[in-house]
Parts: C-alpha cells; structure tokens; sequence
C-alpha cells in the first residue's frame, strides 16, 4: 500500500505545484472507471466475477517555454477498483516527459509503441475479454523508451519507439509506422496507419489498419503478420469492427482472426450523458489447444476530468 500512497502524493504534488506556477501552462487531472459484472464459461463450470476493465486516473499537460518550445508530461496508472484487499492496485501506464517543437515531439520515459497507436479506436473491445491482444501479439508499452512524433505534413506523420538495451547483454527494439488522420476521426473521416514492431518482446509485426467514418458509423479494418524475432512460424489474421450511433444508443461489433484463431465480440452502450455510459456484451474466443472461452458482461463506465 506504500507504493500507492506514493503515486498518489506525486500525483497531488504535481497538480498543486502546477496549477499555482505563473507559466503559459494547460494541463488536465483526469480518470476513468469502468466496472462490469460478468458471467464466464473458461472450458469448466461457468463463473461469476466483478472485473475492473479500463480504469485510470492521471495527469498530463505542456507549458510553454521560449521559441516555441514547449514541455509536455503525462502521469498515468491503471488503477483495478476491485483488487483484493492488501493488494497493489495501481500499476504503470504511460509516463514520460519530453519536448514539442516545430521540428515534432521527443519523450522519454514509458510509452506506447508506434504499432500499439496503429490500432487507434478500431479495436471497440480494448481492455476486455475479448481484446486484440488475446490472439494478437503487439500490444506493448514499453519502458525504457524513446518516442518521436513527427509534424503532420499533409495530414501524414510518422511515429518512431526506441526501447534502449537496459544492459550490456540486453537487447534494444524499435517500432516504427506512418499514419494519416486522428484516431478519434475528429478532424478527418479517415484514419490509416502502416506500423512496423522489430523485435519488440521478442517479436516482428506488421500492422496495416484503416478506420472510416461513414455517418453515424464507423468502419474499422486492419490486418497483422507476426512471427518470433528468433525464427518460428509467420501467422497472419485480420480484423473488421463496426459502430453504429442512433441518439444515446450505440452498436458495437467486432470479428478478428489469426490462422485458425477466432474473436467475436458484440454489444451495445447507452450514454446517460456526455461522461456516463451503461454497457452490454458478449465475447467468445477460439484457440487451438485451448478450450474455448465465453463472456457475458454488464457495466458501467464514468469518466471525469478538471483542467488546470
């Protein structure tokens, strides 16, 4: 619980010390808790549980400095709201602190990987049973790292991860991709990303996705190759989602691929406002080898944020 407490108080300390510092300073303190109770059918007797799925609390923000430079940070841990007692409840995500220019952005610290990003909001299940990463390999964020973002030139940007050695006898990786667009399809109806992992978590991944506005839907396509960085079997597979809004209800399904391998998910959300959602869904997940796995969930998620 030490630990937590710590977090915590950096987390508060920062806050304070900023919002009170006389700086061309925006940032926001922000956090998402999303809880579902879930029936579960794992290849034995079926199962009920409590599961905290995407939930966070964090910190980020820039302050402007001279010649157009500015300093960015971001402070963030998930946080599991129904961890047992006496357990440690937070855990990293991304943290880091870097300079943005005109020539682009350069953190240090723990990010994501550029063919993580590559992903943006296709996949409807992150962070649930039936996420991309229970077939897919490729959902890192690593430690240790170094990311460049690009400026946007035309709409198009790169992004590059390096994670250093961390010892004389270990290894370093890089991940790499173009994209097109913002992923939350705010800006443009079009979202497109080609990323490339090379021997991240002992793996090589190509990545190419595509998300597509279309109305009140949106369309979401990508596709993967992945094999061990040290020789094995290349795999390949596919993914297609789609979300439809009418008012405050929304549709979300998704079908996704890996060989022989298969992932389907299927729900729907209702907002109660711009920061309350209820949700519903069904997962199931084939795999060779492993019995096959059945989720039924009923949740709700709430987000809050205060800028400063």
């Amino acid at each position: 619980m030490q630990r937590n407490n710590i977090a915590i108080l950096i987390a508060a300390g920062m806050f304070s010390t900023l919002a009170s510092a006389e700086l061309d300073h925006q940032g926001q303190f922000y956090a998402k808790l999303n809880v579902n109770a879930q029936s579960a059918d794992e290849g034995q007797d079926n199962f009920s549980e409590i599961r905290s799925n995407n939930s966070w609390i964090g910190v980020k923000g820039e302050v402007a400095l001279e010649d157009d430079i500015q300093v960015v940070y971001r402070l963030e841990w998930k946080v599991d709201i129904t961890g047992e007692k006496g357990v440690d409840n937070l855990t990293e995500r991304p943290q880091y602190v870097g300079l943005r220019s005109r020539l682009g952005e350069l953190t240090l610290g723990r990010n994501f990987t550029a063919l993580w990003m590559a992903q943006g909001k296709i996949d409807l299940y992150n962070h649930y049973e039936g996420d991309i990463a229970s077939i897919w390999k490729g959902e890192n964020r690593l430690s240790d790292v170094a990311t460049y973002t690009s400026p946007v030139f035309g709409g198009f940007y790169g992004v590059v991860s390096y994670q250093a050695e961390k010892s004389a006898e270990g290894d370093d990786a890089v991940s790499a991709g173009l994209f097109y667009g913002d992923a939350e399809l705010k800006k443009a109806d079009l979202f497109a990303a080609l990323a490339q992992d090379f021997d991240v978590a002992g793996y090589d991944v190509t990545r190419a996705s595509l998300h597509y506005k279309l109305g009140a839907g949106k369309l979401g396509l990508m596709l993967q190759q992945q094999e061990p960085a040290d020789g094995g079997e290349s795999r390949e597979g596919g993914l297609v989602s789609y979300s439809h809004r009418w008012g405050d209800w929304e549709l979300r399904a998704q079908a996704q691929t890996m060989e022989d391998d298969r992932t389907y998910n299927l729900g729907v959300d209702y907002r109660l406002g711009k920061q309350t959602k209820l949700y519903v869904w069904g997962a199931n997940i084939e795999q060779q080898d492993i019995p096959d796995r059945r989720y039924l969930a009923l949740g709700v998620e709430h987000k809050l944020s205060v800028g400063f």
